[in-house]
């Protein structure tokens, strides 16, 4: 049986890049198997539906803690226990510290509906469609310390169209993070590759 990596994916919603990772290991596609399934929201939709997947779930919410330290310490504490190598945080809605992110350098992946770095943080096709932006997309990257800062893995492009809104413009975008995230898992996994700079270069 060829080797699998065991990753952990970080969700706060509905979880459906979460859903869209978890289909692709299923097919075959990505050496990997999802060890934990997190969320800081106890009651996110994401994790009844990795329950129904028949995957390991925890809630830990931020709320029941003094603050960011205590619960990133318990989140970790899930993550070891779970053996969990590689981290994916899927609509995540909680900024990591560096101690966090330290703890998987190079091995944490996050998906933002832009093409970097172009908006990063919340609101995004709000401020995309009032800066009258012609293209927007997703990006998947690695995380490190900053706010959607991290090197570059995989972008996808979508047209922004004269008849969109927020929500229509969001959809179309969704449609390619589910297509892009399980790419950008399956190179970082199966390619060589290394970091020049801020590039993120496969060889």
């Amino acid at each position: 049986m060829a080797q699998t990596t065991p990753i952990a994916v970080l969700i706060s919603g509905r979880g459906s890049n979460f859903v869209a990772l978890a289909e692709a290991i299923g097919r075959g596609e990505i050496p990997a198997r999802i060890v934990l399934v997190v969320s800081n929201e106890p009651d996110a939709a994401g994790l009844a539906k990795a329950r129904r997947m028949g995957l390991a779930t925890a809630a830990v919410p931020h709320r029941d803690f003094a603050g960011r330290r205590e619960h990133e310490t318990a989140v970790l504490a899930a993550l070891d226990e779970a053996g969990a190598e590689w981290v994916c945080l899927a609509g995540y809605m909680r900024l990591l510290s560096e101690r966090f992110v330290h703890r998987y350098e190079r091995r944490m992946l996050n998906i933002h509906p832009s093409l970097l770095p172009a908006f990063p943080g919340l609101d995004v096709q709000r401020r995309t469609l009032e800066h009258g932006v012609k293209v927007s997309g997703c990006t998947v990257h690695l995380v490190d310390a900053g706010l959607d800062s991290g090197p570059i893995v995989v972008q996808r492009s979508v047209p922004v169209l004269d008849s969109d809104d927020a929500d229509a413009l969001a959809a179309r975008i969704l449609e390619q993070e589910h297509r892009a995230y399980p790419e950008a898992l399956r190179r970082l996994l199966t390619q060589d590759w290394r970091l020049d700079g801020r590039r993120v270069v496969f060889t």
